[in-house]
């Protein structure tokens, strides 16, 4: 069954803008997946440590809407793959990266395994996945009951 999906994208090294286009690009090629949408790129600043807050470059971010047939494990593995393929390397949870790809929802679905939990833990307190994700599905509902643009007006 094909599912809707959405995957949040990021990069704060390099040519941001090329980083996230070509993931988009090598998301779109996966196996029984398309790319229905791309929320439009907005620029943040660098989410840092409490406990090493040196400054990082801002981040690029958008989310991408897709829909496939390949189950959220699977799916998660070949996101993982992309940015190991784009050449991210992985080094400490908050540093800078080159590319990185969330598996942020899942159809209605809720998962919890020791590499995902869906929806994304950090969904409801993050204004970079909010924000783009209410661009493409502002009343989309979610596990919880509350939708997008719900929970960006949330946020301070």
């Amino acid at each position: 069954m094909t599912e809707r999906v959405f995957v949040a994208l990021g990069s704060n090294l390099g040519d941001r803008k090329a980083e996230i286009d070509e993931a988009v690009g090598r998301i779109g090629a996966l196996p029984m997946t398309s790319i229905v949408g791309v929320a439009p790129i907005i620029e943040t600043e660098a989410l840092l440590p409490p406990e090493n807050p040196a400054p990082q470059p801002s981040y690029f971010n958008t989310v991408a809407e897709l829909r496939t047939t390949l189950e959220p494990e699977p799916l998660l593995t070949a996101l993982k793959e992309i940015e190991r393929a784009m050449g991210r390397v992985t080094t400490t949870r908050w540093a800078p990266r080159l590319i990185d790809l969330d598996l942020i929802l899942y159809g209605a679905r809720t998962h919890s395994s020791e590499r995902l939990t869906l929806p994304h833990p950090g969904l409801p307190h993050r204004r970079f996945v909010l924000e783009p994700l209410t661009a493409l599905a502002p009343e989309l509902p979610l596990p919880g009951g509350s939708t997008p643009r719900e929970l960006l007006r949330l946020l301070p």
